[in-house]
């Protein structure tokens, strides 16, 4: 946890990870968050080499056009850096970046955005995500394949369409440029944040919990308390009343994540094993997410993918269907085993007024009856004892037809 001025940055491993592949950086005017990819050191790599290069931006500047410009340059300067590293290491090839930076210039504000961390402000008591993811499924989500709700739980969720790394030699970087009003709180955060923790649990502490310390404290707290299956890292601004968005130059910038310890070209790191409690606890969260990986964002390739899901969806249908066809199958076949069964079964009873035996068991599967006169014997209940009688009416079980046959001569025996 480090804090300077209006500002905070923390950043956590999470509850299953056993790693962290984020970066945050909070400086006198930039700001920046970094969620590294690639199921191997490299994620830890590449988010705090960017950060690293990014920072050196970290200046005044005549503009925010300037210093969208100076962005935009520094991140691509970052994406030809990694390139460079995985060209020297090679077991790091595919490893790559997310980046979401914003840069405070007077009451202006520029923005330089790669990937699925996000940017959200904070104002008027509404929360608006600024960024828009780069993922496949935001790109379904825009086309109008899939809706909002099934973009959260579908199976290519992880799939990065632009990141920084050695898979571009030159990724397309949104930048944009925002005025700042006093009051403003400005969240940069990576997906271990914004994929666990409803708009709704982020507005809440936003507007409750006015120090960015606390706030920041809250918001990992939000996600730890959803399983935190994936590293979380969240960097606060706030834009205080006076509308001053410029940090003491006493105050020195903050490193968190990644960015924060020796650079490192360690071979893969396990996931750490899940434990009871967090399985108890939370289900549904506490299997850590599949790792991020890029694919290339084209039209042609696009059409593939979807193509190739639509493949996969009928496949799964169809399988769910065939499953549910060999279930009823066997459903079938158990009743009608059973059934037969119940009619190697016998039993006398009464039937009206008049002593039968019955084939099957006593008893009914709803309207169906388990049993039916398999013979009359012609001895009527009047004739027999009143013991014997009641008994009869009770029915009495026997365990074979021969056997049914030796109680009706007992009965023939006693009867009047």
């Amino acid at each position: 946890m480090a804090t300077s001025g209006k500002s905070a940055a923390l950043s956590h491993i999470g509850k299953i990870r056993a790693n962290n592949q984020d970066s945050g950086y909070a400086g006198s005017s930039l700001f920046v968050v970094a969620d590294g990819m690639g199921g191997h050191a490299g994620g830890d790599v590449a988010s705090a080499m960017a950060i690293k290069r990014i920072m050196l931006t970290d200046t005044t500047y005549n503009s925010a056009q300037d210093a969208e410009f100076a962005l935009q340059s520094a991140l691509l300067a970052a994406n030809a850096l990694l390139a460079e590293t995985v060209f020297d290491h090679q077991e790091l090839t595919g490893m790559g970046t997310t980046v979401s930076a914003i840069m405070l210039v007077g009451t202006e504000l520029a923005i330089a955005h790669i990937g699925d961390s996000r940017i959200y402000l904070y104002r008027d008591d509404t929360i608006t995500q600024v960024t828009a993811d780069h993922t496949f499924v935001q790109r379904l989500v825009d086309s109008g394949r899939i809706t909002p709700e099934e973009a959260a739980v579908h199976p290519r969720r992880s799939v990065l369409m632009r990141v920084l790394g050695d898979v571009d030699s030159s990724p397309e970087i949104d930048t944009t440029v925002h005025d700042v009003r006093p009051g403003d709180r400005w969240l940069l955060c990576s997906d271990g944040l914004s994929g666990y923790v409803s708009d709704e649990k982020m507005h809440l502490v936003l507007s409750t919990v006015p120090d960015p310390d606390a706030a920041a404290q809250r918001l990992v707290k939000e996600s730890l308390d959803q399983g935190a299956p994936d590293n979380v890292t969240v960097v606060l601004v706030d834009i205080d009343d006076s509308g001053d968005v410029t940090r003491s130059s006493m105050t020195p910038p903050v490193l968190v994540g990644s960015a924060a310890e020796p650079l490192s070209f360690e071979a893969d790191v396990p996931r750490r094993p899940l434990r009871l409690p967090t399985l108890l606890l939370h289900p549904l969260r506490a299997t850590p997410p599949a790792d991020e990986h890029f694919e290339p964002e084209s039209e042609e390739y696009l059409d593939e993918l979807i193509l190739e899901d639509r493949r996969r969806a009928r496949n799964r249908r169809i399988a769910w269907l065939i499953a549910i066809g060999v279930a009823a199958i066997a459903i079938i076949v158990g009743i009608l085993l059973a059934y037969q069964w119940t009619q190697t079964r016998y039993f006398v009873g009464a039937d009206g007024t008049t002593v039968a035996i019955y084939q099957g068991v006593q008893a009914d599967v709803g309207p169906l009856p388990l049993s039916s006169v398999y013979q009359e014997t012609g001895i009527t209940l009047a004739s027999l004892p009143s013991y014997t009688r009641q008994t009869v009416e009770d029915t009495i079980s026997a365990d074979s037809l021969s056997d049914a046959r030796d109680i009706i001569e007992r009965l023939t025996s006693v009867s009047n």
